[in-house]
């Protein structure tokens, strides 16, 4: 895996635990990884799908107790990844080096999140983005996805911290084109990341409720693959928490979290439309552009004055030393 340290030593969402029943395996990609999921009691294992023996998946095995089985030797493995059982002839003890690779793997906001690195640091689970709402009881929460783009995961980012392109690409929903004009807002780069504030669109339809009106946005870039934006609107407050898996470079998943403090008379299911509908409107755009991985060099592509937010993003990933999906 020819991964930058930044991307290798981050943490990333794969899989959501609600797709993960218990006593089985799932099968999960990072990095062009093939990586699989299985549980043991409560705890979640993130596994290279390999067999160290002869290399068979095994996420074609199964779960007996708490081993997880090899397909094609019946070879059973620990939940730390060493095997404890070879039925093809009586030992002791396996040897020390039939054990399968095993990465750091911790579940939150619903979802399992994975961490290729091995440094201690970069291991701490504290490391992962803050969902800022996410224990606040007067917010109704509900996840969409996983959203699968054609395309760099910085792609797919830029895309959301882009709102000059909502009266084109989401006409009716989050913009108008009668309002296009982006005014001015403010960006930082700072210590924990990125901050675009007081940026203010007008959208006749700002979160499924079907009460348009001025809305101001502040985001929050994280990560480079994971941000956040609050947003106000009827008098309460919308929060939205976005990651992407980096399935290749050209391929990835998004993850959203929805957060609202109001609006509850209005049935999640159709909340959720909403914010599938918008980002279905999203997909077809960044799977269109060329090059498919995200231009570090500013001169690549002609910038505008309402481009900012991409501005400040693509020279705080050079700065970080970002390469995974780019240009």
């Amino acid at each position: 895996m020819n991964i930058d340290p930044i991307l290798k030593n981050d943490w990333h969402p794969v899989a959501a635990v609600r797709d993960l029943p218990a006593e089985t395996i799932t099968p999960v990609r990072l990095f062009g990884e093939e990586l699989l999921l299985w549980q043991s009691g409560d705890r979640i294992m993130a596994w290279q799908d390999i067999c160290p023996h002869r290399g068979a998946r095994l996420s074609l095995g199964k779960v007996c107790g708490n081993t997880l089985v090899c397909p094609y030797h019946g070879l059973a493995y620990n939940p730390e990844g060493q095997c404890v059982l070879i039925p093809a002839y009586s030992t002791p003890k396996p040897p020390p080096n039939m054990r399968v690779k095993a990465y750091s793997c911790v579940e939150r906001y619903g979802l399992v999140w994975v961490n290729l690195g091995e440094t201690e640091a970069a291991l701490s689970s504290d490391n992962i983005p803050p969902f800022l709402e996410w224990e606040d009881a007067n917010f109704r929460k509900f996840l969409c996805g996983p959203f699968r783009y054609e395309s760099s995961g910085l792609r797919a980012m830029e895309n959301f911290i882009d709102v000059s392109h909502f009266p084109f690409v989401h006409d009716g929903f989050l913009g108008d084109a009668n309002h296009t004009e982006v005014a001015d807002y403010e960006v930082k780069t700072d210590s924990e990341g990125i901050s675009l504030n007081n940026l203010k669109v007008w959208q006749p339809d700002p979160d499924g409720t079907g009460v348009g009106g001025e809305v101001t946005y502040n985001y929050r870039i994280w990560r480079p693959l994971t941000a956040s934006f609050a947003k106000a609107a009827q008098g309460g407050k919308l929060g939205l928490f976005f990651t992407i898996t980096p399935l290749e470079e050209e391929m990835c998943l998004g993850w959203m979290w929805i957060a609202m403090n109001y609006g509850q008379d209005i049935p999640e299911e159709d909340l959720r439309q909403f914010q599938e509908t918008v980002v279905q409107q999203d997909i077809p755009i960044v799977e269109s552009q060329r090059p498919k991985r995200l231009p570090l060099d500013l001169a690549a592509e002609v910038h505008l004055a309402c481009d900012q937010s991409a501005i400040a993003y693509r020279k705080w990933l050079k700065r970080l030393g970002v390469t995974y999906g780019t240009v």
